[in-house]
């Protein structure tokens, strides 16, 4: 896994990751690395304008398009970026999803 994956720029996703993959919480040491390592490869292989080079880069592919599952560190923390980048976040209520209003009655006091 020497070629694979290869590239000579560093990721950064300053629109959903401003701080960086480390600071945000989402991810490891480790994943964090990879995703700044190997970010563009991954990017480029499964938007299709690289070319897989190996076997891994192959299966890569799949596993963006769903017909595998992930299984080695590189696919895993891709998907896991994926994740938390492209679907939405989910949001918890404590109030049951309606919006709660008191009514207010418009009077006037009449004075005798």
């Amino acid at each position: 896994m020497v070629n694979s994956f290869f590239s000579t720029n560093r990721y950064f996703d300053n629109k959903n990751y401003p701080h960086g993959f480390s600071r945000h919480g989402h991810f490891t040491i480790r994943e964090a690395q990879l995703l700044e390592r190997f970010g563009h490869a991954y990017n480029d292989l499964e938007n299709g304008t690289r070319d897989p080079i190996t076997d891994d880069e192959q299966k890569f592919i799949l596993v963006c398009h769903g017909k595998l599952t992930p299984s080695n560190e590189h696919e895993k923390v891709w998907y896991k970026y994926i994740k938390h980048t492209r679907h939405p976040k989910r949001f918890h209520t404590l109030s049951g999803g309606k919006p709660q209003m008191e009514i207010v009655e418009d009077y006037t006091e009449i004075e005798d």
